[in-house]
């Protein structure tokens, strides 16, 4: 190779690098950020596999607008069509999922530079995904929580408060409403809210069911049903109920809404996107053979 070609192909070379290092900080300044309903898009269209695989399409589809989505993963579809529940024929939504901790995130290590920063709200969305696929319609609820509190000057012990608002206005809106999921994440570390079932990893789940809700006692029997499910299929998965009352707790949850409202925990804080997923997979299961019965 002639010294005139090698200088060449240096430059080349050189110019290729700086490019990937101005598109990188470029990326990094503008702190782009993504919303959990997208980051749901990214991953149910392209993969289930661990979150650095996300963060390189995530680059890649910023870089490189001009790429095209892929059909859902081939391993989702297989889910739904392995699981024989029967389907209702209901057009209007029966299932309602909301959070009343939108704030509470998933593990982030891996978008931290890219401001993205997974939240409970992305269970909402793998699970309406689920159920509607299923023919269980389902309506997520995108108001603010933060939003409420702040218009009515409420402080954050409120969020119940705030929350039992949009409940009230989702069964204005939509009458044939009839089961609530208000799901949150645990405050513990990732080894107490982690479990190996077979070849996967899934975030734990626990039950909240308030005591000072004076039919209890119905909201305590629809989740005992989806958590004896949980226990038969995946051992280990459920920390089981917890029930709570007294000082320094809010002892309802909302529950006296109807004995269909539920609480549940979905992993921590340390948790990935692939074992939230895993286990939205897990509980949608669940609760849609229990609600079939």
């Amino acid at each position: 190779m002639s010294k005139k070609l090698k200088r060449k192909v240096l430059f080349i070379l050189t110019m290729f690098l700086i490019g990937i290092s101005i598109s990188y900080k470029y990326l990094e300044k503008s702190k782009i950020t993504l919303s959990d309903k997208e980051i749901i898009n990214l991953i149910i269209n392209n993969s289930f596999q661990d979150n650095n695989y996300l963060l390189e399409r995530f680059i890649t589809k910023t870089i490189e607008s001009t790429n095209p989505i892929k059909k859902m993963n081939k391993m989702y579809k297989n889910y739904l069509l392995d699981n024989t529940i029967s389907t209702s024929k209901e057009l209007e939504p029966i299932i309602y999922l909301y959070n009343t901790h939108q704030s509470e995130e998933y593990a982030s290590s891996n978008y931290a530079e890219f401001s993205i920063n997974p939240t409970v709200i992305m269970n909402n969305y793998i699970l309406e995904d689920i159920f509607t696929n299923q023919g269980y319609p389902t309506l997520v609820e995108e108001s603010s929580i933060k939003e409420i509190l702040k218009k009515n000057n409420w402080p954050g012990y409120n969020s119940y408060k705030a929350s039992r608002i949009l409940l009230d206005n989702s069964i204005t809106n939509h009458s044939s409403l009839k089961y609530f999921i208000d799901i949150h994440r645990d405050s513990l570390s990732k080894d107490k809210t982690t479990i190996q079932i077979g070849d996967k990893s899934y975030a734990k789940v626990l039950f909240i069911v308030g005591l000072e809700n004076k039919d209890y006692q119905k909201n305590l029997a629809f989740t005992e049903k989806i958590n004896s499910k949980l226990n038969e299929y995946y051992p280990g998965l459920s920390k089981g109920i917890y029930k709570k009352s007294g000082p320094g707790v809010n002892g309802v949850y909302n529950q006296d809404f109807n004995e269909y409202t539920i609480l549940i925990e979905i992993g921590g804080y340390d948790n990935t996107t692939t074992e939230v997923l895993n286990t939205d997979l897990a509980f949608a299961r669940c609760f849609l053979e229990v609600i079939n019965e």
